[in-house]
């Protein structure tokens, strides 16, 4: 088959472009990525010359651009990973979010509606559901949670799900939706909660923690998360929505804390900062779905990954180093230099 990856030099999607060459070595990859801030072609050097795999520096929104590329390479199943998708550049400029994230959707669907594409799977979000209170950990979210949006982020996430499911509808495209926790794992930019840990630590920088760091999320291996789109677009249901979670629910404050803890490093680099405007304050997924349905489960717990995911970072350094001292730098100190700190 033919499998075009949108996003493909980002986190989760060159960890997906990865898995597939690897367990299906017969299919073939087209990478499609703008290679904005959070897209890195040297994070994909080393299948650049895989024959099964090809790569286009193109917009999902540029709708020439993207319709050449269908009409050449005729994919079977096109897998959506590129968004805008950090809540803080979301709140400092909303307007990119609505453009990658509804409009680059609706051309990519278009152009799968065109040439005939037998599958199209959106990534999303758990954040499309808001959050839940800390004190009912009884309570998680399902595939027929309502969406309660807290961010342009995943309003502009929740809006792109909404869309597909109305072409699903309306115009018999085929499609499935993922709606995942909290990923982490190699290759992840180091904007970042871990990534940005690790670096600052290693560097014996402050640790930004926004208000108490009590707010809780549901952490997903990378890996586990990719081998479930893999069953997803292989197997799942078309017209449906199926919930990723890794049933690791953490502590941002504890997650740090491992980390100091892994590095050796103390905990007095830790600073609290102003808190995020409108904080979800937690996050959980049931995956009960997709694991009665497609028999996937989470592999890795968050123990075993955390300490694997620092390995990683510990020994590719010149990768995370070279993006920090780019633009990352001005934009860190634009975020965090700014904010005001909590005793």
């Amino acid at each position: 088959m033919n499998i075009l990856v949108t996003g493909g030099a980002g986190f989760i999607g060159s960890n997906f472009v990865f898995l597939e060459l690897k367990e299906h070595p017969e299919d073939r990859i087209i990478c499609v990525d703008k290679l904005t801030y959070a897209g890195n072609l040297k994070t994909l050097k080393d299948v650049m010359d895989n024959p099964q795999f090809v790569f286009y520096k193109t917009d999902i929104c540029d709708r020439e651009a993207i319709d050449e590329i269908f009409a050449k390479e005729r994919p079977d199943i096109v897998v959506n990973f590129a968004a805008e998708s950090h809540v803080d550049r979301s709140i400092e400029n909303p307007e990119v979010f609505l453009e990658t994230n509804i409009i680059g959707t609706s051309v990519l669907m278009d152009a799968s509606r065109k040439y005939g594409v037998k599958r199209y799977h959106q990534v999303s979000t758990d954040e499309v559901y808001g959050d839940l209170p800390l004190d009912r950990p009884d309570l998680f979210f399902t595939e027929n949670t309502p969406l309660h949006t807290s961010s342009p982020y995943s309003s502009s996430k929740a809006g792109a799900d909404l869309l597909v499911n109305a072409y699903h509808r309306t115009f018999g495209l085929p499609t499935t939706i993922s709606r995942c926790s909290n990923n982490y794992g190699p290759y992840q930019f180091p904007e970042k909660l871990i990534p940005l840990m690790i670096a600052n630590a290693l560097a014996d920088k402050n640790l930004p923690v926004y208000g108490e760091g009590i707010n809780v999320r549901d952490w997903l291996y990378v890996e586990d998360h990719c081998k479930a789109i893999d069953l997803i677009i292989r197997k799942g249901t078309v017209g449906e929505v199926y919930n990723i979670g890794g049933h690791n629910e953490m502590r941002n404050i504890d997650i740090v804390k491992i980390i100091l803890e892994e590095l050796g490093k103390p905990e007095s680099l830790i600073v609290h900062v102003t808190d995020r405007k409108g904080h979800d304050q937690r996050y959980a997924i049931d995956p009960a779905k997709i694991h009665a349905e497609l028999g996937w489960l989470p592999e890795t717990m968050f123990k075993d990954g955390i300490k694997k995911t620092i390995r990683w970072y510990l020994d590719n350094k010149e990768w995370w180093e070279d993006i920090i001292s780019g633009d990352y730098q001005n934009y860190y100190a634009e975020m965090y230099g700014k904010k005001e700190v909590i005793d």
